[in-house]
């Protein structure tokens, strides 16, 4: 599959790089929580301070983001977070995969809040998940839709899981999705690599920058 290829749709020329409008774009945080990116939130975290995966989210992964933020905020457009999350104490909502993997961030619980860099402000959703896809169990579809969203610029952790998933099924379900690979993070290089061979049939794949760049011509 190619991202280049244009067709025409709604009246529209169309491709998965095609120049985002004012009021229909929408930045989705992917699981920048603490327990993930803050490794001593959890004593059994599997990527120590110093690792690779631990060195990119804080010196790369997390400044672009904040840059990415900033920018969506001051343009008007809209910013969304995901988190991994039960909607009980005790789990019992969670899905049979995240059982079986022993993955539970309680509701409420203070290892599962967005790190501080990219706190939500008051008008931002943050919508808990207990799968790897975004949308197999949140209103995520309901909510980017009624916030007018046609342009999903997506970034997170990790490359390979979740926000793989977001980003095959935002595009399933018709969002012109962005892939900020600088902005998001896996265990190793290669995985990280793979992941963006494997999905990029399905997204327009770019850099922080790019988009910056993108974001400040809405106001132009």
């Amino acid at each position: 599959m190619s991202d280049l290829i244009s067709i025409e749709y709604g009246g529209q020329t169309i491709r998965r790089d095609s120049a985002y409008a004012k009021g229909a774009c929408t930045f989705l945080l992917v699981d920048m929580q603490r327990i993930w990116a803050e490794p001593m939130m959890d004593p059994t975290h599997p990527m120590p301070a110093d690792s690779y995966f631990m060195t990119r989210v804080r010196d790369v992964v997390i400044p672009n983001q904040v840059k990415m933020l900033d920018a969506f905020r001051n343009a008007g457009e809209n910013v969304c977070h995901t988190i991994i999350e039960s909607l009980t104490a005790d789990g019992r909502d969670r899905s049979l995969d995240h059982k079986l993997s022993n993955m539970h961030v309680p509701k409420g619980a203070p290892e599962g809040a967005i790190i501080a860099p990219l706190t939500p402000r008051e008008n931002e959703p943050v919508l808990p998940k207990t799968s790897s896809g975004l949308f197999n169990s949140t209103n995520a579809d309901y909510v980017l839709r009624n916030l007018n969203t046609r342009f999903l610029v997506i970034a997170g952790i990790v490359t390979d899981q979740c926000v793989d998933m977001a980003v095959r099924d935002a595009a399933d379900r018709g969002y012109l999705v962005t892939l900020v690979q600088d902005a998001c993070a896996t265990y190793t290089p290669e995985r990280h690599q793979a992941a963006l061979r494997a999905y990029g049939g399905y997204c327009w794949i770019t850099d922080t920058e790019t988009v910056l760049a993108r974001i400040a011509a809405l106001g132009a």
